[in-house]
């Protein structure tokens, strides 16, 4: 009879697993604790959360409607992690992208397909062009990405803000938090999926976006030389690569995929241009890319896993007395403990510790 040989899990896979579920028990005893302190019960307010997200045609849509930046910003914060460079910047990016939407958007009339086209391209173009400069900075003055990212999401914010004032025609005193460009017209609308709510086409979109980066990284000599120059340098040039070439190649995806971020979230769900739209959709992305370990179908799970939360915690403020705000800390607190380094604490207490030991039965000696 033959023997049917089980392989062996790898133990890198193992430990990875033990991880995300110390991570998941941690998250839900703290969970449990702050929605304690608030005065509701755990299980109801989780209860409030998956039937906000998941229970009926209405929830789904919106749910849908969170996951699609979610999987563009993560998607935008892989290209760039993946091939070691800290693109910081994805929040700028996307506000950028999102502006260049809301003009082409009203400035142009054309057929709908061609129309959204338009707009998404433009979006794109316009979070590629804002990602440049932290990748000169960084190639010819060797200035930290993570700096002049950073830096420059603020930077991206008030300039967006200024350019609405200019297309309004407005003075520069009017509330930032009013600022919009005008309604873009109909033809650029993403078509809805779900009547009565935000899920729009855009999930296709994010959905291209993941299946075109992981074909790159898998199968492409691009990929592998984005992946190369961004680990080392200087290996990079012994092997031949472009190295200048290649690195800013790098931001200006990652540009250009927040950008499409952008712009999907104009055309799909506000219909133009607000000043200060975004609830911190960039930052979301690089949790999720970071909770994911870099893989594009890690990102796509994670961000479902996200777009429920987010939907689910706007069901769980309305109708429990615990803040949707709580949720966003457990997201934030999930992040930090799946990073950990647990390995090299495990390690430093077992020298520590064994250290100790030694001395001990030394002098007991």
């Amino acid at each position: 009879m033959t023997k049917l040989r089980l392989k062996k899990i790898n133990p890198d896979v193992k430990f990875e697993v033990f991880k995300y579920v110390l991570a998941f028990v941690m998250v839900t005893i703290i969970a449990s604790v702050l929605i304690s302190f608030q005065g509701e019960e755990p299980s109801k307010a989780l209860s409030a959360i998956v039937k906000g997200a998941l229970g009926n045609s209405y929830a789904i849509g919106n749910t849908i409607r969170w996951t699609i930046p979610c999987i563009l910003s993560g998607m935008a914060a892989v290209v760039a992690f993946k091939s070691g460079v800290m693109n910081l910047g994805i929040e700028g990016q996307l506000y950028f992208g999102a502006f260049a939407a809301g003009v082409v958007g009203y400035i142009i009339e054309l057929p709908p397909l061609l129309h959204i086209i338009s707009c998404i391209v433009a979006a794109g173009i316009f979070g590629l062009l804002y990602s440049v400069i932290p990748a000169i900075l960084k190639l010819y003055f060797q200035v930290n990405e993570m700096i002049t990212t950073l830096m420059l999401n603020y930077i991206a914010i008030l300039l967006t803000e200024l350019f609405t004032v200019w297309v309004m025609g407005a003075t520069a005193g009017v509330n930032p938090d009013l600022l919009a460009t005008p309604p873009i017209y109909a033809s650029a609308k993403l078509p809805v999926l779900i009547k009565g709510t935000q899920g729009n086409a855009g999930i296709f979109i994010a959905l291209a976006v993941v299946i075109i980066v992981f074909l790159i990284y898998k199968y492409t000599i691009k990929g592998y030389e984005l992946k190369q120059v961004g680990e080392n340098l200087k290996f990079s040039k012994v092997g031949g690569v472009n190295v200048a070439k290649t690195f800013v190649s790098i931001f200006l995806i990652s540009g250009f995929i927040a950008g499409i971020c952008g712009g999907v979230e104009v055309l799909g769900t506000h219909g133009k241009f607000t000043s200060r739209f975004s609830s911190n959709l960039g930052w979301d992305g690089i949790m999720i890319a970071m909770v994911a370990k870099n893989n594009p179908f890690g990102v796509l799970g994670i961000s479902i896993l996200w777009g429920i939360l987010k939907c689910g915690s706007m069901a769980m403020e309305r109708v429990t007395n615990t803040n949707r705000l709580t949720v966003s800390l457990i997201q934030a607190l999930f992040v930090l403990f799946v990073t950990v380094d647990y390995k090299k604490i495990a390690g430093m207490l077992r020298d520590k510790f064994g250290k100790k030991k030694l001395e001990l039965s030394g002098e007991v000696k």
